[in-house]
């Protein structure tokens, strides 16, 4: 009974309409602004802003045009050695004399060079076309180093020329000396198969390494010069390591890719 008096007495009495009727809370209007706020910038930073990606790859301190395996053109007995590595050469130097059941025949190099491996003794049994040495084809000591980044192929033509490259070089300490600065000088065009790698670094396990999970693509990487550092390239850090760099140095190449638009790939 009490309760039926309550409810009659609600409905007889008059309802507030002239009252302000409060829809949000101040905390509610706050949280609100902000989130518009942040949903507008996201929407300019889908439309105008960019996201920068890496890939990263082995790569090789090389002169511009590479080495060559130095082959026996006879099988036979090495008796003299006439290069040391190191040694700079013109070409059709003798490197080598192998002595054959007719007569002895010198190993000469195909173009001038700097032997940076021998792989023949005296005294050595070799066969025809065993390789006896790599010869690093550069003509000065002051021929500039490049770095050849061999990516995967599916990444090839995301590859802009003149991209960013930064390149960790296995005999610098990256904590201390940071990394060496590059630009992307061309890309080719086709994979290259292990003897081909072979064929340019001069090294044929090399060749095996690079293309264990495939064949890849070369990028020959331009090193940026720095007159104040002591390797003559410029380092992420101001002075770079305090000696020069060797050719046939490995070292990681994280190149820069082009610049995708983030609408691009929110969007399905």
């Amino acid at each position: 009974m009490q309760f039926r008096q309550q409810a009659l007495a609600k409905l007889q009495s008059p309802e507030e309409l002239d009252l302000p009727v409060r829809f949000a809370r101040p905390q509610g209007w706050l949280v609100l602004s902000v989130t518009v706020v942040v949903l507008a910038a996201a929407s300019v930073w889908a439309v105008t802003g960019s996201v920068t990606s890496t890939v990263d790859a082995p790569a090789v301190l090389t002169h511009g045009e590479g080495s060559y395996l130095l082959q026996s053109p006879a099988a036979g007995q090495v008796t003299a050695v006439l290069a040391k590595e190191g040694e700079r050469l013109p070409a059709d130097a003798p490197v080598l004399k192998v002595r054959t059941a007719e007569r002895t025949t010198v190993v000469r190099t195909v173009a001038a060079g700097r032997i940076t491996a021998l792989a023949a003794s005296i005294g050595q049994i070799i066969s025809t076309g065993a390789n006896v040495a790599a010869v690093e084809k550069v003509a000065g000591a002051d021929d500039p180093l490049y770095a050849t980044v061999y990516v995967p192929a599916e990444t090839a033509a995301s590859i802009p020329r003149d991209a960013a490259v930064d390149l960790t070089v296995q005999t610098v300490p990256s904590q201390r000396y940071g990394v060496l600065r590059g630009r992307v000088k061309s890309v080719d065009r086709t994979a290259q198969s292990a003897q081909q790698i072979a064929a340019f670094l001069g090294d044929s396990q090399l060749g095996e390494q690079f293309t264990e999970d495939g064949r890849p693509v070369a990028v020959l990487v331009r090193l940026e010069k720095s007159s104040a550092t002591e390797s003559g390239y410029r380092w992420s850090s101001a002075g770079g390591p305090p000696y020069g760099l060797a050719s046939m140095t490995m070292a990681t190449g994280s190149i820069r890719l082009a610049d995708q638009h983030p609408v691009d790939w929110l969007l399905p």
